[in-house]
């Protein structure tokens, strides 16, 4: 008998499910059957199918709980694979060899191409007035969940300086790992790091929050960053407010000191010749 694979090396993204095709276009008596999933490159067992059931306690650690068969269409001459959490390590070429009473045969998968980590921001600057919140973006491919992401850091990299704006590790936001100067005025949104936004919320910004930040994440072995510029700082127009009338009143206290001085009485002493009067 002869066994199919696919026509072409497969791709998928980093993170993602990938079905690593094996089948025959004949039924195979079901008994004595077995399947055998190898890395062709380390002879590595991925998976087994013998005496009637999936065998998951022979494979390797590293495929154990990611790599199973469609049962239910072994029965049918199906002996494809599912590898579920696909990391780069995963790249590689893959044998499927089919052992029956009649016969064997095999084909070869290879996985070709796992598409790398990918971190992605605004392209624009982020202007903002003193006082304001901003949100400084970082988005990281959806097909990485979030168990995936090993580490997630903001930082401020401008001026040959690299201070840790906020850091996301273990599944958690870890805020007391931040700077001081971003303690407590620094988050993530929570509620959007499943969909992979691990967007910064600065709050309440300073004129010395200028700069360049880089969300800088590493998955599955890899690691990507991304940059966000915060630059234009001025002041709101409530500030400007606030400042006009602090300048108003400053001119009004002068100008009220100049009068209450013009008209108190003047006092003075003249010296003519020899004699001085005082008035």
């Amino acid at each position: 008998f002869i066994v199919h694979g696919p026509p072409a090396p497969l791709v998928a993204p980093l993170g993602s499910s990938v079905v690593l095709p094996c089948y025959v276009d004949e039924l195979l008596l079901m008994e004595d059957l077995e399947v055998e999933w190898r890395r062709t490159d380390s002879e590595t067992l991925v998976h087994l199918y013998q005496d009637g059931e999936s065998r998951p306690e022979a494979q390797q650690q590293d495929y154990h709980d990611r790599a199973n068969f469609f049962t239910d269409q072994i029965q049918h001459g199906n002996f494809s694979l599912c590898l579920d959490n696909l990391t780069a390590e995963d790249e590689g070429r893959y044998t499927c060899r089919v052992y029956s009473q009649q016969d064997s045969g095999e084909t070869v998968v290879q996985i070709k191409d796992v598409d790398r980590l990918l971190v992605s921001s605004s392209d624009e600057s982020i202007s903002a007035s003193v006082g304001e919140d901003v949100t400084l973006n970082c988005s990281v491919d959806s097909h990485i969940t979030p168990e995936h992401i090993e580490e997630v850091s903001w930082r401020k990299t401008d001026k040959d300086k690299d201070i840790l704006v906020l850091l996301y590790q273990n599944n958690k936001s870890l805020s007391d790992s931040s700077d001081e100067r971003y303690r407590d005025r620094v988050e993530f949104f929570t509620a959007e790091i499943p969909k992979g936004n691990f967007s910064l919320r600065l709050k309440s910004v300073r004129t010395e929050d200028k700069g360049v930040y880089m969300c800088l994440v590493f998955a599955g072995g890899l690691s990507a960053n991304a940059t966000a510029e915060l630059e234009r700082l001025g002041f709101s127009v409530s500030s400007i407010m606030v400042l006009l009338l602090c300048i108003s009143a400053s001119g009004s206290a002068l100008l009220l000191c100049c009068l209450i001085y013009s008209r108190s009485p003047t006092k003075g002493i003249y010296i003519t010749g020899k004699y001085s009067y005082q008035l």
